[in-house]
């Protein structure tokens, strides 16, 4: 057998304490060896071992992703990931997962495949029994339904169209870090022939193929209009990807194929507005902090944060994170997540969670540290904000966005740095639904999990009329 190269990461050592601007002692201590082999390490004067190559991807997920060592390291890193998934019961040692990825690299990528194909197969089966449970039929899914599992299934990331729209962006002019609205204009004007003009009406936007005319309503705030002239660069500049995607994408309706076009053109419009590559660094850079990225990006909260969440391409991926938006009725209008934690798909989601505090809230930014049956912690941050309709006579909008990452990537996540994460104590216990939620002792419970049998005791009354005899095995006390 061909022997592996050692591996010299010498360089990305330095580029990692620079990024997070530590001293070498600091680095050495959280990797548990002593200061002179770390600067060994970055002099080059020894390979990175399998222990070390998996202790940084631990402590430092993506900046490790970014480094380019050699296929076994990535094989075994992919390794990693798909053996984090909580079916499997216990971890493998990072030397049995680099030998792995080394004597049979062929069998680790289709591992790696098959558990991909295993946890999409999972989602899908979750749609349609979910489907089943709510409506009694399958086939009963919405249109627009089928469109947000669509995008949910693809991760919320299309790669084809993001770098369409990375290169159509790229080549129009910057102005402060951003593209600006004059170069969109001068973009319509030029390429498509398109005038534009500002004006106050009663849609937003309206195309007169008469005149060539676009009229946006000069009512909405800034980023509203850019979006607008995004949105509609990528209608006249990216037609053919958006169609060619929509007429393969496997939904049962034309309805539902107008949307996913609708769907797909706002999505390219985002990537526009915040390019993949200069957002996604942005967004390292400042932490992920929403309102410092919509100042750089003149974008709205709601479209950072929703671009935040389809940061998922591959070799160049964000922090994994959830992204939703619920209205004043507890509706979620918007959702998809990246990390374990699932929304709930019909009925109310759990009303501890911060995003439902949030909406009564406006325009305030609200942290939670929030804990799932499953044991996994997520930091949760939430603002409640208000889109005004310009009239007196017709009611603003009000809802919530809500955006969040596993605690895992609290370091990377400005959010956290308010929260307590020392104790198991400190988070708020939160479930997708009460429908399926296995905690038996929620003083918020609006009704029992559909999966465990109750008792009745006319004797003693709790919080709730009944009590749950059969534990979940997922419920932790």
């Amino acid at each position: 057998m061909t022997r592996r190269p050692r591996i010299f990461a010498g360089t990305q050592l330095r580029a990692l304490r620079d990024r997070w601007k530590l001293q070498q002692t600091e680095l050495a201590n959280l990797l548990s060896i002593s200061s002179s082999y770390l600067s060994q390490l970055e002099h080059d004067d020894r390979p990175l071992t399998s222990r070390l190559a998996e202790k940084l991807a631990t402590l430092f997920p993506i900046d490790w992703q970014e480094f380019k060592l050699d296929e076994t390291e990535h094989v075994a890193d992919a390794l990693r990931e798909a053996l984090g998934d909580p079916i499997f019961a216990n971890s493998m040692e990072p030397t049995s997962l680099t030998k792995l990825a080394e004597q049979q690299p062929e069998f680790a990528r289709r591992f790696v495949e098959m558990h991909e194909i295993y946890r999409r197969t999972s989602q899908r089966l979750e749609i349609v029994d979910e489907a089943i449970a709510a409506d009694g039929q399958a086939g009963s899914r919405l249109p627009w339904e089928e469109v947000r599992d669509w995008f949910h299934l693809s991760n919320n990331y299309v790669d084809n169209l993001d770098r369409s729209a990375e290169d159509l962006a790229n080549s129009m002019f910057y102005e402060f870090g951003h593209v600006s609205g004059a170069s969109m204009r001068k973009h319509l004007l030029e390429m498509h022939s398109v005038r534009v003009i500002l004006e106050q009406t009663e849609t937003l936007r309206h195309f007169d193929p008469r005149t060539r005319t676009l009229t946006i309503n000069a009512g909405q705030p800034p980023s509203g209009i850019r979006f607008q002239l995004a949105y509609y660069i990528v209608t006249s500049s990216l037609s053919k990807d958006i169609e060619q995607i929509a007429s393969s994408a496997s939904l049962r309706t034309g309805i539902a194929r107008e949307l996913l076009r609708v769907g797909l053109s706002n999505y390219a419009a985002g990537a526009i507005l915040m390019p993949y590559e200069k957002f996604r660094m942005a967004a390292r850079e400042h932490r992920h902090d929403v309102d410092r990225l919509s100042l750089i990006f003149r974008t709205s909260f709601e479209q950072t944060c929703h671009r935040l969440s389809t940061l998922q391409r591959q070799g160049a991926r964000g922090i994994p994170v959830f992204f939703c938006r619920v209205d004043m009725a507890g509706n979620i209008t918007k959702r998809h997540s990246a990390t374990r934690l699932q929304f709930a798909r019909y009925g109310g989601s759990c009303p501890l969670w911060i995003v439902h505090e949030a909406v009564a809230i406006p325009d305030r930014v609200l942290v939670q540290l929030a804990e799932t049956p499953d044991g996994v912690r997520y930091v949760s941050m939430a603002k409640g904000l208000v889109k005004t309709t310009g009239r007196f006579d017709r009611n603003p909008r009000r809802y919530a966005v809500a955006l969040g990452c596993e605690e895992d990537h609290s370091n990377e996540f400005i959010y956290a740095d308010s929260l307590d994460l020392s104790g198991r104590g400190t988070a708020t216990p939160i479930g997708a639904s009460c429908r399926i939620c296995p905690r038996p002792d929620c003083d918020q419970r609006s009704y029992p999990p559909s999966d465990q049998t109750l008792t009745i005791n006319h004797f003693k009354r709790n919080i709730v009329p009944y009590d749950l005899t059969a534990k979940s095995s997922l419920c932790r006390k």
